[in-house]
């Protein structure tokens, strides 16, 4: 497994232990309730997102059977969502707190890197399923044989 599939999924792991965690203070201290987007952030663009990153950058390319296009833009793109995630936590910490215009460039900063984020896996990914199979020309799905023929079962149990 690559490197930066661990870290997407160790990541992952990380944000959801710190939203989960962020959770379970704001149900103990209601009055907390006021950091339930650093909260949901955390869970949805830490935990969601950064797992389907890196099951995404693992699974696609073994789908296809094509290795990945570029396999430095993903250690770019780790860099970029964490801090950007981070950014954006910290944000919407200090908006609550009251500062607000020191909250609000931290979360526009963050919103940034983590937007460039999601512009290189989706680019990455892109042209990866785009790249044909090393040693065959793509060929259109009606001239692919039937089903049968490549050995993979029916639908219905007919084998």
């Amino acid at each position: 497994m690559d490197w930066f599939v661990k870290s997407f999924l160790k990541s992952a792991v990380a944000w959801l232990l710190l939203g989960g965690l962020a959770g379970l203070a704001m149900a103990a201290r209601p009055e907390w309730t006021v950091y339930r987007a650093a909260h949901a952030h955390m869970l949805l663009l830490g935990f969601v997102a950064m797992m389907i990153f890196g099951v995404g950058y693992h699974v696609i390319p073994r789908f296809i059977g094509s290795p990945i296009r570029d396999r430095r833009a993903p250690t770019a793109h780790w860099w970029l969502a964490n801090a950007g995630l981070l950014l954006m936590v910290v944000g919407f910490i200090l908006r609550a707190s009251g500062s607000v215009r020191a909250g609000t460039w931290a979360l526009s900063s963050g919103g940034t890197l983590s937007g460039a984020g999601i512009v290189i896996f989706a680019y990455v990914i892109w042209t990866t399923l785009d790249r044909p199979l090393p040693g065959r020309r793509a060929r259109p799905v009606s001239e692919a044989p039937p089903l049968k023929s490549r050995g993979l079962p029916m639908a219905g149990g007919d084998e």
